[in-house]
């Protein structure tokens, strides 16, 4: 999907710590593979509860929630009830979908991500509630004039439909304005040393060969309100630069690199860079010079070879001729040369 999961967050001033929860929900028709329903709960982007229409219930996936909800059992028969009843919606939907454009077969994707974002600091709440259809945005509900946006055409009708249920809209702004941000702030409260806590990274300079680019690459922080970018003469460079996204770690953690083409860059012109990683909320930045002797690297020329290992491979290059040189003389004897048979 374009823009529906893709909330990237990349800011270069300090910014207030907002926290999110969101729910991430799939349909799908007609691949046997994948299960018709998979709904996900996710607080600061650590995913915290999931389930589908396999195991029919809900699954907490850390062991604050599984606190959270032995103090308070019925909010995982909430949950229990939003998956089940979520997977009948879902169903009926693709369902309408399918007939109303046409699409008689082949597999089809309906996802919804919803949820609210909270800054601690200025309490400002946002809300959203947004569709998407066989990986395009589809539907969006604007929770500010509680109308449906539809980006594409083939969702006009349903917009229509959806924009005459009041009842349903004020449901949904109340909830995403309202409730979430309380169930928010519960589950933060519960996982405050996971979700609140602050780590640093590991930084590391990363080459594949002498003329690649060079790799900064930062490893094992939280959150993932980070940024990380290259300097010149203490000024941030943007020419030649390629900046990779936040990806997750399986520990909970994240990492990122940005990389700096330096084929245009003469030797002595390498010490005027450097590499700077700013975690929100913390004061000081990482920086790293670009220093050729902490470059790390796996390739090795040939001139460092041990000579006797040299040997080999060349001596392995030639019998390797050798033997396609053969295979060639028998293909040739056993197609176009075979001698008659003796009587």
């Amino acid at each position: 999907m374009k823009t529906l999961f893709m909330l990237l967050l990349f800011c270069h001033v300090a910014s207030t710590v907002k926290h999110s929860l969101k729910y991430f929900v799939t349909g799908t028709s007609g691949d046997p593979n994948l299960p018709e329903f998979v709904g996900l709960a996710m607080v600061n982007e650590v995913q915290v509860g999931y389930c589908d229409s396999n195991i029919k219930t809900v699954d907490p996936k850390q062991d604050w929630v599984r606190d959270f909800i032995k103090d308070d059992p019925k909010h995982k028969e909430w949950y229990t009830q939003k998956c089940y009843g979520s997977q009948q919606v879902f169903r009926f939907n693709i369902d309408g979908l399918k007939q109303r454009l046409n699409q008689t077969g082949g597999a089809h994707i309906l996802q919804r991500m919803s949820g609210c974002e909270w800054d601690d600091e200025t309490g400002e709440v946002i809300g959203f509630h947004q569709f998407g259809y066989d990986g395009e945005d589809f539907l969006a509900l604007d929770l500010q004039t509680l109308t449906w946006t539809a980006p594409r055409q083939q969702a006009f009708t349903t917009k229509l439909r959806w924009d005459a249920d009041k009842a349903k809209l004020e449901y949904n702004k109340y909830f995403y304005i309202h409730e979430c941000p309380v169930w928010l702030k519960k589950y933060l409260h519960y996982g405050r040393r996971f979700l609140l806590r602050t780590e640093l990274p590991s930084v590391s300079l990363l080459q594949k060969t002498p003329s690649s680019p060079v790799s900064c690459h930062a490893t094992g922080f939280y959150p993932d309100r980070a940024m990380m970018y290259w300097r010149k003469d203490g000024e941030e460079h943007h020419e030649d630069v390629d900046h990779g996204e936040i990806l997750p770690n399986h520990d909970g953690s994240f990492q990122i690199s940005v990389d700096l083409n330096l084929s245009s860059v003469a030797p002595e012109d390498w010490r005027r860079y450097d590499c700077v990683f700013h975690l929100s909320g913390v004061e000081d930045d990482i920086v790293t010079k670009l220093d050729k002797a902490q470059i790390r690297t796996n390739w090795v020329s040939p001139s460092e070879f041990p000579a006797g290992v040299t040997g080999v491979v060349v001596g392995l290059l030639l019998l390797l001729a050798l033997c396609i040189a053969g295979l060639f003389i028998w293909r040739r004897n056993n197609d176009g040369f075979r001698p008659a048979n003796a009587e």
